[in-house]
């Protein structure tokens, strides 16, 4: 068994939010050794609160890459995300980001909560904090203003020129660069490219490690903008993004939705401000990207990547690269 996991594919996802979570449940299903490297820039609802009044870093999107990771009873994964609609200083919490602030004061080290509730979940990989104390997202907009706070910036309503993060030389956690260093693939997306993506490129030496990698790197972009971060974002916008804020063109594969999105789920969405990203080929055929695209959306009651057929594109694109770059 030891040898069965050692040969599997390593690969580091990194990014927040839902669409990574939407992205494991597909991915752990596959023969791969994965490590998820979460950011720690939410202040927003049951995470900012912990995160304020405990002095912690906030729980929530570390709680939906556990969940999603997780290989226990479908009740299990529920009481994870149960949500209390009631009772003062109750209502708004989840029941997952009180279990991990307990063990973090249990443990004395939010790093050694996620690790115990990961073997508590029989969790299929790893899961690390981008760093092991809470960090504060800002944005300069294009008129100059400066927003703080990663829950602010989408209300903002404004341009986003770029973000930056304080400390500005956060240390991350030693196993997060050991895995990068040790990875066949590194992935970054979907999610917020702002606020759930970026953020884990500022941190300096994670950066640095993912850029000085011989791994294939593949960057998933989100099938709708998010309005006040990527409004009328094409996926070369998503790109162009990354590029500004690190300096190098980061990614060997892109992949991309193209399928048809129904013209009812447009306009719900639309009533929110939001709208398919446009798959601008013709810019991107002249990059040194190589694009994936293909039908990858499901509705039900939200628009989701079909995981499926998203795992099976990054699976099939981690084995290509290891048969054409075989371990020494």
């Amino acid at each position: 068994m030891a040898e069965e996991q050692r040969q599997r594919p390593r690969i580091v996802v990194m990014g927040g939010g839902t669409g990574l979570s939407v992205m494991l449940r597909g991915l752990k299903e596959k023969p791969l050794d994965i490590t998820a490297i979460v950011t720690v820039a939410d202040d927003g609802g049951s995470s900012g609160i912990l995160r304020s009044e405990l002095q912690m870093p906030p729980p929530g999107d570390i709680r939906n890459v556990l969940t999603a990771m997780a290989d226990v009873e479908p009740l299990m994964a529920d009481i994870m995300r149960y949500r209390f609609n009631t009772g003062e200083g109750l209502a708004g919490h989840s029941l997952g980001n009180l279990i991990l602030a307990a063990l973090t004061d249990i443990s004395g080290d939010f790093v050694t909560a996620v690790r115990e509730l990961s073997r508590l979940f029989a969790v299929r990989g790893r899961v690390l904090p981008a760093a092991g104390d809470a960090v504060v997202l800002r944005a300069e907009m294009s008129d100059g203003t400066i927003i703080t706070g990663e829950s602010k910036i989408p209300e903002a309503g404004g341009i986003i020129k770029r973000v930056s993060l304080e400390p500005a030389d956060v240390e991350p956690l030693p196993e997060a660069l050991e895995a990068i260093r040790n990875a066949d693939a590194i992935l970054l997306g979907p999610g917020s490219l702002y606020t759930s993506i970026l953020p884990n490129l500022l941190v300096p030496k994670l950066a640095e490690a993912v850029v000085s990698s011989d791994a294939i790197k593949i960057f998933v972009c989100n099938v709708m903008t998010q309005p006040g971060e990527t409004d009328n974002y094409t996926v070369n916008d998503h790109l162009q993004a990354v590029y500004d804020h690190i300096g190098i063109h980061l990614f060997d594969y892109i992949i991309v939705n193209d399928g048809e999105i129904p013209e009812q789920v447009q306009t719900k969405y639309a009533e929110k401000g939001a709208r398919p990203v446009q798959l601008d080929k013709d810019v991107l055929e002249g990059s040194s990207y190589k694009v994936i695209a293909d039908k990858l959306v499901l509705f039900r009651t939200y628009l989701r990547h079909d995981t499926d057929k998203l795992s099976h594109h990054i699976y099939q694109l981690v084995q290509d690269w290891i048969n054409r770059n075989p371990r020494v």
